[in-house]
Parts: structure tokens; C-alpha cells; sequence
């Protein structure tokens, strides 16, 4: 087989294929965020003085590849090169692999430099830096030039084995793309004007927002197209995000289905394709430590894991089934497993966390090797409520006062000076007893408190070293030191986007939370970071508030796609002589319940009824069942567990009859499919608004000076969606037909009937509308 020309490859990369070695080991040192790893690397810089070169460009041509690179810092007059590497804790407690890792790269580079200075030998300085402490350990040895350039030689040789499958995978992979046709005789109303956008964006490297309805095969007509677009965009990857567990079924039978279609065949897959598995969920031994000691998938993973890589490429089809299998042959984890194979998969499928979250895989991954990224987005309507999620932490005085009363003695100082800080956080607050008349339970701090971060940093590090000392300590100290250092790290980048709140529940039961309300700030560089994004779902909302709240490009595209529905298939009508605001809830529940009955004594079958919260679902239910006895309910109760939802939904047969009331924007709202006789109308008393609570408000109030749009993006747009999700649940298929009936004067507002879908067509208004 012919060698391939033009081989590239960044140190990083290099030495990350090439030198590791030894166990697994992530006992608990948690590594600095990159914001952290930045800073100290300025820092070293800012000590050394005049003369120093940072961030050395340096690269040669070795063994046919082309390896460039950048040194952290060279000083000519001293003739040293410094690999800097921040860490947290004690530099004894780097794991083997690390260290053998750090040393790799720093002789690669000193391999490079002394080819293209002269030089006939180099002082080599590792300097590993603790971001606590800015305390500074440097680790020297001197190399000559010779040994340096076998070593980098001996390396790039056994890299260039791998490169060159690799090339010859993405040029097969490119071929077979190319030739990819559409699984299906034609596409479904909607699903070509979906795929053709999509298809431009991926071309011009843009962000697409595109509302397409259900029913439309979304799944599919968003993943050929940027498979498509790969070879003939440069696309080097690609990413399927979702929300939930489902929408990486729906992709990876899409993805199936289209392999079947590629010249290879089925069971020939010319993609790579990975499932991306939460860490809980993969994990063999979930009791054990992931180290070598305690692990036996952990120990000499790095000997074993070369075999397993080149069996992963060559299997190709990696679910979550797949990797598991093949992992176990090779006696080594799954979940890092699947983290490596990241690195070497076409399509990846997994959490919107893998690219959004501050610790993100595939964004890292994405930096590092400088990949264009086509990124596909399910249900993204939720990721405005998943980032802020991402980017919220809290911290609970209870939690703390009870694991201070176990702690081990290391820990009790800096646990007492947490407390004692809570205690002053209170008394200066004026924070009353959850209750307590004229003392609120909840109160806006405008800055973060004086002194806290500093408390907090110093409780990271006795964790990290006491977790270092005895890794026997539950998991309960484990999720404290990882809470801390969220919360240390969101202090620092604390702005207008967020609010810092305090809140009391009873003595010695305070919370405090750094709550994130506007996610755009952290989001915007996630997507300038990919080529091309496809945001896609069939309620995403009005334009503006999506690219305004997740940070969007102004060039962001808006697309809605055509529905493969009719009006006359949905019945839609709105109670216009209907209150369902706070105050008149009460009154509501009578009418509401013949309102029901009603439509159910018209045509009887399976409906869905959805309210805005529990007490008033409650409520409702009881009027209902008691005026109503003949008719079938059943309701949803908080804290469902799965087989209860399960039960709940079984009851919508074929030939069922009756009324499930359920709460809007919960487990019935979205993502369940009853079609047919299976669910034949919906009755939605709510506009789902959320509540006028002091941290809405506040919500409110900031939106407000942001954008203009206050009450719109805290209240309507978040209330509306819900609705629509919930609606959604009717018409499935384009045989279906059901009612809809909206129970509330708003709904015949105009500027609330213009966030309603289109193809709905003019509802019937009943009675006139209240005055």
C-alpha cells in the first residue's frame, strides 16, 4: 500500500498516541479549568524577564510527517526550554501517565528546537505550577541533540503507521459520502427544504435555526445533509447533540439506516460512529476508584489501549453496546474508551454537555487538533434551560454543618471558616425563617460576599489533599470539593448574566447560589468554535430570543419548515370567557371540568390535560373526578418514578377512554409519541408562564436592560413553548385527527396567537373573549 503525503500532526497529538503508558489514574486531583491553565502559563512567562521567548512556534519534518508545535517558553541565554503544566495540589499526587506524558512533549520539542537553532544539547525544564498557591517545581535534565531526535524519530515512525490509516480511512470515508444517497424513494413534505438548509449552512459556515414540525423525519433530514457537506466542506467532524436519552436512539437508527445506504453496506459502516455515555452509566465496577489500584479495567489501561483503539477504528460502529463488548475483550474501560475514541470518530453522538459544558470533551478535542465541527442540536428549544444549568452552581449550609461533624481533622478548620461565614452571610442579609412574616427568605446579594472565594479556595485544597490522603472518603466529600470549585470558578467570571442569591429555609439551613440567567456570555464561543451549527426543534421559538439568549452569530439563519399537516386535521379551539391567572383559579375549576366533559361526550377516546403546577392539576382532578365520576382520569403525582410513568401512559391504548391530567412541561408535555386513537385531543389550562417569583423578576428585570424584552423572554416565550411542546402531542402522523382546546382568555390575544404554529390555522373563538 502507497505511503501518503502531506501528513500532519501537532506534538500534543503526538506524544498523546504515542506515550502514554501505564495505568488509568483519576484519583481525586482535579486539574485547573483552562481559564487557570492560561493564566499560570502567563504568570511563568511575566517571572522569567526580558529575553525570555513565550509560546515558541517550533516544527521540522521527521520521518515523513510534518510535527509543529508550541513551547511554552525558551530562554537563548540560559539554554533552556520549559514545558509549563498547571496542576492543584501536590505535584506528588500526578499520575504516572501524566508525568510520562509532560516529559514526552517537552523532548519532542527540545528535539525540534535544537534542529532548526543548531544546537548541539538543551536544557530540558519541566515546571509545573499550582494554580492555589502559585507555587512553582521545576523537574530539569539535560538531553543532546541526538538522543532528542532518535527519540522524536522512533516516535513519529509508529505515529505515521496510524496517520497514514487514518488517511486513507477519511479519504474511503470522503469517497463513500460523496456517493451517499437519500435512503428513502423521496423525502417527506417539509423534510427537503430542512435538508437543503441545513445543507447551506454547513456550506457557509453559519448558524441555522430551524423550526420544523414533527413529523417531518428531522432526524434524518439534518444528518444526511451534513454528511453530505463533510467532503465537500472539509468538515472533519460532526456532532449530534441531545437532551435526552431518546434523541440518541432516534440518531443512531438514523445513522444505521444510512449506512445501510453507503456503498460499503450494512455492516460495513464507512462512518466512524460513536455513542458518547454519561460515566455512571458506563462504568463496570461503580464501586471502585478509577486507579489501578482499586480498578482492574484501570490497571496498565495505556498498555492495553493501542490494541483496543485500532480494534475501535476498525469496528467503526460504536454504540453504547458496541464499545462495551469490545472494551471487555480487551480488558480495558469503556467510558475512557469512549473518551479516546472521540479523538478518531466522524460522528459523535451524545449530551449537548460534551460540547457546551465549561469542561467539554468535544470542544476540547475540537481546539486542540483545530477540526471544523458541524454541530446538529436536538429539541434545542431546551438548551437556553440546560446551559444555565451548566453554568449555575449552589452550595447548602445544611450539607456543610452535617459533613463538618464527620470531617477528618485536616478538614475541620476550613470548614469552620466556611460556616462562620455562612453565619455572618445571614445575619448581614437580615434573612429571616423561611416564612417568617415581614423577614423574606430570599434575598439578591448585588456583589458576591466579601472574602468567600478566598475561604472557599483554601477548603478546595485541603479536600483535594485530604481525598489525596484517603481516597476511602464517601462520595458525599468528593461532590463538596468539585460544588467548591464550581463555585470558585463562576465567582470569577460573575457578572450581569448571572445572580448570586442567598436563601434560608430554617435555622442553619441557608443556600447560596450563583444562578445563571442569561447563558449567551458562555455559549457565544462555543459556537463561534464550530464550523457550522444546526439548531433545530419544532418549537424553538421566536428567532430573536433564541439568538439572543444563547449568544448566536448575526448572521444566524432562520428557517421554519413547512408542516406536513392541514388545519382541518387539528380542531383548535380557545375558551375565550376563561381565567386560569392565580386569582381566579378557584373559579376556574368548575368550567374547566365541563369544558372537558364536554368535548369528551362529543367524542369520547384518550386525551391529555395539562396544567401549570401541581396544587392546581390537584385541585382540577379532584373537581373532576367528583362532578365527573363516570368518566375515566388518572393524574400525574410528584416524584413519578419510571415504571409509574410507564403505567401512566399505558393506559393510552387503541381502543382507551378517558383523561390523563398531567403538568405542563413535565414528563407528558414532550417527548412521548401517542398517535392514532392513542391520544385524540389535548386541553391545556395555562399559558405556562412561570411564576412571578423575586428570581423571575429579576430575570425579568435584566433581560429588560439587555434586550428590551423583559417580560416577553421570562414569561411568554418559556410559557408559549411548553404549550406548543404539549400540543404537539395530538397530531402525530398525517392520518391523525384531534381537537385542541386552549382554556384561557390569552389565547386570543394577538400577540399570543402569533407565537402559535402556522399550519394550525384560525381557531374558533368561544365564547366572546372576556372584556
Amino acid at each position: 500500500m502507497s505511503a501518503v503525503s502531506g501528513l500532519r500532526v501537532a506534538v500534543r497529538t503526538l506524544c498523546d498516541v504515542t506515550a502514554r503508558e501505564g495505568d488509568l489514574d483519576h484519583r481525586f486531583t482535579p486539574s485547573p479549568t483552562a481559564r487557570e491553565g492560561q493564566e499560570g502559563h502567563r504568570e511563568v512567562a511575566r517571572r522569567r524577564g526580558t529575553g525570555y521567548l513565550a509560546e515558541l512556534p517550533l516544527s521540522g519534518e521527521v520521518a515523513g510527517l510534518s510535527v509543529s508545535g508550541r513551547a511554552d517558553g525558551y530562554d537563548p541565554a540560559a539554554n533552556r526550554l520549559e514545558e509549563v503544566k498547571t496542576h492543584r495540589g501536590e505535584l506528588s499526587r500526578l499520575a504516572a501517565n501524566q508525568r510520562a506524558l509532560h516529559r514526552a512533549q517537552l523532548r519532542s520539542y527540545g528535539a525540534l528546537l535544537c534542529a532548526e537553532r543548531g544546537l548541539d544539547e538543551v536544557e530540558l525544564a519541566l515546571v509545573y505550577l499550582e494554580v492555589g498557591s502559585g507555587r512553582e517545581t521545576r523537574v530539569s535534565e539535560r538531553a543532546t541533540a541526538s538522543e532528542l531526535m532518535t527519540e522524536l524519530t522512533e516516535r513519529c515512525m509508529r505515529y505515521r503507521a496510524w496517520a497514514e490509516r487514518e488517511a486513507r480511512h477519511r479519504a474511503a470515508r470522503d469517497a463513500a459520502l460523496e456517493a451517499l444517497a437519500f435512503p428513502f424513494d423521496d423525502f417527506r413534505p417539509g423534510q427537503r427544504p430542512l435538508a437543503e438548509a441545513c445543507y447551506r449552512a454547513a456550506a457557509t459556515g453559519r448558524v441555522l435555526l430551524a423550526q420544523a414540525p414533527t413529523g417531518i423525519g428531522k432526524t434524518l433530514g439534518t444528518l444526511f445533509p451534513l454528511l453530505k457537506a463533510m467532503p465537500r466542506h472539509g468538515l472533519d467532524r460532526l456532532a449530534f447533540l441531545t437532551m435526552k436519552t431518546p434523541g440518541r436512539r432516534l440518531a443512531l437508527e438514523a445513522l444505521a439506516r444510512l449506512g445501510a445506504a453507503t456503498p460499503s453496506g450494512e455492516g460495513g459502516m464507512a462512518l466512524r460512529v460513536l455513542e458518547l455515555t454519561a460515566r455512571d452509566k458506563a462504568c463496570e465496577y461503580p464501586g471502585r476508584a478509577c486507579h489501578g489500584e482499586a480498578c482492574p479495567l484501570a490497571a496498565g489501561f495505556y498498555d492495553r489501549l493501542p490494541a483496543a483503539r485500532e480494534a475501535a477504528a476498525e469496528r467503526r460502529w460504536l454504540d453504547r453496546e458496541a464499545l462495551r463488548a469490545l472494551a471487555a475483550e480487551h480488558g480495558v474501560c469503556p467510558y475512557y474508551l469512549g473518551q479516546e475514541m472521540a479523538r478518531w470518530s466522524d460522528v459523535t453522538v451524545g449530551d449537548v454537555n460534551h460540547w457546551f459544558d465549561d469542561h467539554a470533551l468535544l470542544h476540547g478535542l475540537a481546539r486542540e487538533n483545530g477540526w471544523r465541527v458541524g454541530l446538529l442540536v436536538d429539541e434545542a428549544h431546551n438548551l437556553v434551560g440546560r446551559a444555565r444549568g451548566m453554568y449555575s452552581v449552589s452550595l447548602r449550609q445544611r450539607d456543610l454543618a452535617r459533613l463538618r461533624r464527620t470531617a477528618p481533622a485536616v478538614l475541620k478548620a476550613p470548614l469552620g471558616r466556611l460556616q462562620r461565614h455562612w453565619q455572618a452571610l445571614v445575619r448581614e442579609a437580615g434573612l429571616g425563617e423561611s416564612g417568617a412574616p415581614g423577614r423574606p427568605a430570599w434575598r439578591r446579594l448585588e456583589v458576591l460576599p466579601e472574602g468567600l472565594p478566598g475561604v472557599l479556595q483554601g477548603l478546595a485544597g485541603a479536600l483535594t489533599e485530604a481525598l489525596g490522603e484517603r481516597p476511602e472518603l464517601g462520595v458525599e466529600w468528593q461532590e463538596l470539593l468539585f460544588e467548591t470549585l464550581a463555585f470558585t470558578r463562576l465567582a470569577e467570571r460573575f457578572g450581569d448574566h448571572s445572580l448570586c442569591e442567598l436563601t434560608r429555609e430554617g435555622r442553619g439551613r441557608a443556600r447560596l447560589a450563583l444562578r445563571n440567567l442569561i447563558p449567551a456570555d458562555f455559549l457565544a464561543p462555543r459556537f463561534a468554535a464550530a464550523h457550522s451549527t444546526v439548531l433545530f426543534s419544532a418549537t424553538l421559538g421566536p428567532p430573536d430570543y433564541q439568538r439572543d439568549l444563547l449568544g448566536l452569530p448575526t448572521d444566524s439563519v432562520w428557517r421554519e419548515m413547512p408542516s406536513p399537516f392541514a388545519a382541518d386535521q387539528l380542531e383548535l379551539r380557545i375558551r375565550a370567557d376563561l381565567s386560569t391567572r392565580l386569582r381566579d383559579r378557584e373559579a376556574s375549576l368548575s368550567p374547566i371540568g365541563e369544558a372537558i366533559a364536554a368535548q369528551y361526550a362529543r367524542r369520547p377516546g384518550l386525551y391529555l390535560a395539562f396544567f401549570s403546577s401541581f396544587v392546581y392539576l390537584e385541585a382540577a382532578f379532584a373537581r373532576f373526578t367528583a362532578s365527573h365520576p363516570g368518566i375515566p382520569a388518572w393524574a400525574q403525582h410528584r416524584g413519578m418514578a419510571e415504571p409509574e410513568r410507564d403505567a401512566f401512559l399505558a393506559r393510552f391504548t387503541e381502543d382507551g377512554r378517558g383523561i390523563g391530567f398531567a403538568v405542563l412541561g413535565g414528563a407528558f408535555g414532550e417527548g412521548i409519541d401517542l398517535p392514532g386513537e392513542r391520544l385524540v385531543g389535548a386541553f391545556v389550562a395555562t399559558l405556562g408562564l412561570p411564576p412571578a417569583d423575586p428570581v423571575n423578576e429579576v430575570l425579568k428585570a435584566r433581560l429588560q436592560a439587555r434586550f428590551g424584552r423583559g417580560d416577553e423572554y421570562a414569561y411568554r416565550v418559556p410559557g408559549l413553548v411548553k404549550v406548543v411542546q404539549a400540543a404537539g402531542r395530538v397530531i402525530r402522523g398525517p392520518e391523525d385527527r384531534g381537537t385542541l382546546l386552549l382554556l384561557d382568555d390569552r389565547f386570543a390575544r394577538p400577540e399570543v396567537r402569533r407565537q402559535l404554529p402556522g399550519w394550525w390555522g384560525e381557531p374558533a373563538i368561544e365564547p366572546t373573549p372576556l372584556g
